[in-house]
């Protein structure tokens, strides 16, 4: 398990080193994000957890940390968003406690932690945003985030923030995302009927998202859960709009299942549940491994959009300077026949004595001189300008978009080379554009390939206690197996 660990952590640090060194560069430059790409996966694998204010996310996480870290209660009893991460310097055979926490304005101003680009929520949200370090085994490899209950009626002026904006950036954030029902509202209420319906959607993807029944121990029978389960089958598949039903896992905790009276339930289903609820936790668990393919991902996707950016203005910068040694051409010649004008017409009024005469020589130069001259402060000019409004106008003209992959890409990034052309008005340095899309186009053609062959060699490989045994091919035969691929490679 630790050499398992230790190649995963290898993997991530090469893959985040990757996206600063070629990605970021290009992305902040250009407009495409406003801070450090790698600023938002460089720290530890997170795992959101969203519900109801009555679906049990607080006792859920105390169970996981097996101590009662979060406030639980019938009513709604917290209202912040609550990071719960490991304290490194902490003694493990403690008792599991909260041994510091740290407010939103450290939290978004800390460079260690991957929350500035929450920042644009303003005062209000970071008012409710908080860090928890616990001494908990179960947070060694990755950090929860608990999250307000969501409600029927409260609106963004309520909240002082707008709550569907921050649970996006928290989910594009987050490596695993958990959505808690409880048997109680199997049901939706407003606020998360949008988020799993515009919200979750469009900011995560789908094979991220699991869906929990919670508290199923509160069930009377199991033909009560049973119908309970339907319910929120038929529910989410409204929601979702899949015409599969998502798959829900069932847990509960028993930590807080001791507390309650169990003499008036029949309770003896749960004992064949036992594996529904280590299922769930261990996929929690995997948040490390799930960050491994969410950053392959990540790197892959921002790897192709820079990619089409950067050629785009590559290629404006190419077709502008073919433009302007076309216009150049053009103005030398009449500047040309500007000069033998001059000369003929001086030799015409009797000024020169011949077109030998150095007088007339110079002036057939000085006339030329001054039509090229006139020529790049005014027509020239003018030209350009209407080149440049015909490409900002007829921007896809500048990349092939022959597939309906490349044209997806594109309008995720056409709107950016638009604004960049407009801010520039198109004069920037095509040998410096030409350096990153180089660096760009080497993640997206080779980088992202090399990540995942490295990812397929972890799939297959089966870890004991001393190491890695991995099935290896007679072409293969030469390389030692199990070896992290090297940086140089990935980027």
């Amino acid at each position: 398990m630790l050499y398992r660990e230790n190649y995963i952590n290898s993997l991530r640090t090469e893959m985040v080193a990757t996206v600063e060194e070629n990605l970021t560069p290009a992305a902040k430059e250009y407009g495409y994000s406003d801070v450090a790409l790698e600023s938002t996966i460089k720290w530890r694998p997170m795992v959101l957890i969203l519900g109801n204010y009555s679906s049990g996310k607080s006792t859920l996480i105390n169970e996981f940390l097996g101590a009662d870290i979060q406030a639980i209660g019938q009513a709604p009893t917290d209202d912040s968003f609550t990071i719960i991460t490991y304290d490194d310097e902490a003694q493990d055979d403690a008792e599991i406690h909260v041994t510091q926490t740290r407010d939103g304005k450290y939290l978004l101003n800390d460079p260690e932690y991957p929350f500035e680009i929450l920042k644009k929520h303003g005062q209000r949200f970071a008012a409710h945003f908080r860090l928890k370090k616990v001494n908990s085994p179960f947070l060694k490899n990755l950090a929860l985030i608990d999250t307000p209950g969501m409600l029927d009626s409260i609106t963004e002026r309520d909240r002082g923030y707008d709550y569907q904006e921050v649970i996006g950036d928290f989910a594009q954030l987050a490596d695993l995302v958990l959505v808690l029902f409880d048997p109680h509202k199997a049901g939706t209420v407003r606020e998360s009927h949008t988020s799993l319906r515009e919200t979750i959607s469009t900011r995560t993807f789908e094979d991220r998202v699991l869906f929990v029944l919670n508290r199923i121990d509160e069930c009377a029978s199991l033909s009560d859960l049973l119908q309970v389960y339907g319910t929120l089958c038929w529910n989410l598949s409204q929601i979702t709009g899949r015409k599969d039903i998502p798959a829900i896992h069932l847990t509960y905790s028993s930590r807080a299942a001791k507390n309650t009276n169990a003499g008036e339930k029949d309770r003896g289903f749960l004992s064949n549940l036992e594996n529904q609820r280590q299922k769930l936790k261990n996929s929690v668990l995997e948040a490390p491994r799930y960050r491994l393919d969410n950053l392959a991902t990540f790197v892959e996707t921002h790897a192709e959009r820079l990619d089409q950016l950067v050629e785009a203005l590559v290629s404006y910068r190419k077709r502008l300077r073919s433009f302007n040694v076309r216009a150049g051409a053009v103005g030398l010649l009449f500047s040309l026949i500007a000069g033998a004008g001059a000369v003929l017409g001086g030799n015409f009024a009797g000024l020169f004595g011949g077109f030998t005469d150095p007088l007339a020589l110079f002036a057939g130069g000085a006339g030329a001189l001054l039509f090229l001259i006139f020529w790049m402060l005014a027509p020239m000019k003018y030209f350009k300008s209407i080149f440049h409004r015909n490409y900002l106008k007829n921007i896809d003209r500048l990349v092939p978009l022959e597939t309906q992959t490349r044209k997806d890409s594109w309008q995720a990034v056409r709107e950016l080379a638009i604004r960049y052309l407009k801010k520039t008005h198109g004069k920037f340095s095509l040998s410096h554009v030409r350096r990153q899309y180089a660096d760009v186009h080497r993640v997206f053609t080779n980088g992202t390939r090399e990540i995942r062959k490295a990812l397929n060699e972890l799939a297959n490989m089966k870890f004991d206690e001393t190491g890695p045994v991995l099935a290896v091919s007679e072409d293969d035969a030469g390389s030692p197996p199990g070896d992290p691929p090297d940086a140089k490679n990935v980027s």
